[in-house]
């Protein structure tokens, strides 16, 4: 279970404010979408889910457990794979594999079995041996999803998982996320991709100028907005102003 309780998030002198009191929860073993315009909040929202930014109000939940006041405790329970996989580059895929085990305490076993079953699954058995700066901007996409997944986290944070990814790659990354949530599992991620959310998900949110503007299932939606597409509701609740009166 995943839960925004009132969290807002201001930036600066200048007081911006990129998330403005976020009410949100997602049930264990729910496939979610998370979609927006660009700088909508999807971002901000997910780092301060994961602990990497502290709310300015509010807090998150994993599971029951607040991100502000057991940190530790919460982040053992997920997996996240930020926006652009930026990672150790001098390091090679096995090394940072191994590093990740490492920070979740993966017994020997079970680090050797997930690493086969999702370097297999990905296709870079292959390449896992080579050091990270040869990796494609798909393949370091591909091993952060592996890293995010090698201590079976029970839930799976993801931030615009689908870029760099060619389509055979995504297709093998929606089915992973499909698998997550039939084992009980949570999944929660960020997408600009709207057919993606349309055919994924159980349930999306819609994010705007840091508020949240719409949630349900993509016939509570529909029925809602009198829409027949996610397009057609994305594009209505984020007209501007001036598109209105145009």
């Amino acid at each position: 279970m995943i839960a925004f309780r009132g969290v807002s998030k201001t930036y600066g002198k200048s007081g911006t404010l990129a998330v403005d009191h976020l009410d949100l929860q997602v049930e264990t073993g729910e496939l979610f979408g998370f979609i927006g315009p660009n700088g909508a909040g999807k971002t901000t929202s997910i780092k301060m889910l994961t602990g990497i930014l502290d709310p300015s109000e509010g807090e998150t939940f994993i599971d029951g457990i607040s991100m502000q006041r057991n940190p530790m405790e919460a982040k053992r329970l997920i997996g996240f794979v930020p926006d652009g996989a930026d990672l150790f580059d001098r390091l090679t895929g096995m090394e940072y594999l191994n590093f990740m085990a490492d920070i979740f305490n993966v017994s020997a076993t079970d680090r050797k079995n997930r690493m086969e079953k999702y370097l297999t699954l990905f296709e870079l058995t292959d390449a896992v041996g080579s050091q990270i700066r040869s990796y494609s901007k798909g393949m370091r996409q591909k091993l952060a999803t592996i890293g995010a997944l090698i201590h079976d986290p029970s839930v799976w944070v993801l931030d615009e998982p689908m870029m760099g990814l060619d389509p055979r790659a995504s297709f093998l990354l929606k089915e992973e996320m499909r698998n997550q949530c039939a084992q009980g599992k949570t999944v929660f991620f960020s997408t600009h991709v709207l057919e993606v959310a349309e055919k994924l998900c159980t349930r999306i949110a819609l994010i705007n100028h840091g508020k949240l503007a719409a949630q349900g299932t993509l016939e509570e939606l529909k029925a809602e907005e009198h829409a027949s597409s996610l397009e057609e509701i994305f594009l209505e609740l984020t007209e501007t102003p001036e598109e209105a009166q145009g």
